[in-house]
């Protein structure tokens, strides 16, 4: 048969040295003098105190990063926030400003068909004969007749020449304008990317500073568990020494017995100082045992002696019954004999008279019409 390695599970292992760490520190609990008469693991609770003030400074650093960062965060989105919002103003005050200056109504080309004030500027119906304005029916102005084609030609030219030099000077304003805006969101992004920049450096000045806290507190931590490990060493080694010395000068190895006798009652032993019963104990627990035996036994017997009365009882009562039922069948045997009897003559009376009327039909058939009729019978 080929030999199969075992390979050690280092679960179960690790498991197993556990248990072990577990029983040599609660043996050390046991047989620890001090701790066994005070009844408090001090150095347990002094554990937890110190690993709690642990967590409370690391909670208390980590919540104060995330509000250092949160802070932060707060900080950068009201900047935005403030800085479009300011965007949006300015981008709507440059577009109404706009409106103002170069989308007036009176600029458009059909403002004078929708003029309101169109009858307040117009001109009376006719001021002269010569008004270019009379129509044909007036006779004044005819087809053909444009006196004034030439001026009003060089009118027009004027003032379009005049609308592209306002539209060229408004054009410029508006490029300035527009350069004088960029170059004042420039700088204040600029502004708000130096905020940005400041506030992240001291961000992170305040993580070094705290990790440089944390590693601090991490040195002071380790080289106080040093000196506390050394502390319970030679502690543990006094205490070893004590208990050795205890043990031997103790009642434990000197077998005591009234080192067994509990304080809460005289009749209760301590399980781990107990060395067993003395002979007056045993035989003492010897005679309760023969005690419960001979009881046992009466009671066994009187349990017998009521089930055979119980037996003798019931077989009496099922006799009683039997003779009970033997009587019974012998009276309906009785009742029935009497009954047959009388059905018996019954029947007999009847065949007689239903013979007697029989006879009686007979002979009233034979007899003639003068004979009378025979009496009839009465059946009773």
């Amino acid at each position: 048969m080929r030999k199969v390695d075992h390979v050690p599970d280092l679960a179960e292992a690790a498991a197993l040295e556990r248990r072990r760490y577990r029983e040599l520190q609660r043996q050390s609990r046991v047989f620890d003098a001090r701790t066994r008469i005070i009844g408090v693991d001090l150095e347990g609770l002094d554990a937890q105190v110190n690993d709690k003030r642990i967590q409370d400074a690391t909670r208390r650093a980590w919540d104060d990063s995330i509000a250092a960062e949160m802070k932060q965060n707060d900080k950068v989105m009201c900047i935005l926030d403030q800085r479009q919002k300011k965007d949006t103003v300015m981008t709507e005050k440059a577009l109404n400003e706009f409106r103002q200056s170069y989308q007036q109504p009176e600029t458009r080309r059909e403002f004078d068909l929708s003029d309101p004030q169109s009858l307040k500027k117009g001109m009376p119906a006719r001021m002269a004969d010569s008004d270019p304005r009379c129509t044909a029916s007036g006779l004044q102005k005819f087809m053909g007749e444009d006196l004034n084609s030439e001026n009003r030609k060089k009118y027009q030219q004027e003032q379009t020449r005049e609308w592209l030099l306002e539209q060229q000077k408004d054009w410029t304003n508006a490029l300035a304008d527009r350069k004088f805006a960029d170059g004042l969101h420039d700088t204040h992004r600029l502004e708000l990317d130096q905020k940005a920049m400041d506030l992240q450096r001291r961000d992170e000045e305040t993580r070094r500073a705290i990790c440089v806290a944390t590693k601090e507190f991490n040195r002071n931590q380790a080289i106080e568990s040093e000196e506390k490990r050394k502390l319970e060493k030679q502690q543990e080694l006094e205490d070893g020494i004590a208990e050795i010395s205890n043990m031997l000068k103790g009642d434990l190895l000197s077998e005591n017995p009234q080192q067994a006798v509990s304080s809460f009652a005289s009749h209760r032993v301590i399980t781990d100082r107990w060395k067993g019963m003395t002979q007056d104990q045993l035989k003492e627990i010897r005679d309760v045992q023969l005690q419960q035996v001979l009881e046992k036994l009466r009671l066994e017997e009187e349990e017998c002696q009521r089930k055979a009365e119980w037996d003798r009882r019931r077989i009496q009562a099922a006799r009683a019954e039997l003779l009970y039922e033997r009587h019974q069948q012998r009276q309906n045997r009785e009742l029935r004999r009497a009954l047959d009897n009388l059905n018996a003559q019954l029947s007999q009376d009847q065949k007689k008279s239903a013979n007697l009327i029989q006879t009686a039909k007979v002979q009233v058939q034979y007899s003639g019409p003068g004979i009378s009729k025979a009496p009839e019978l009465e059946l009773f």
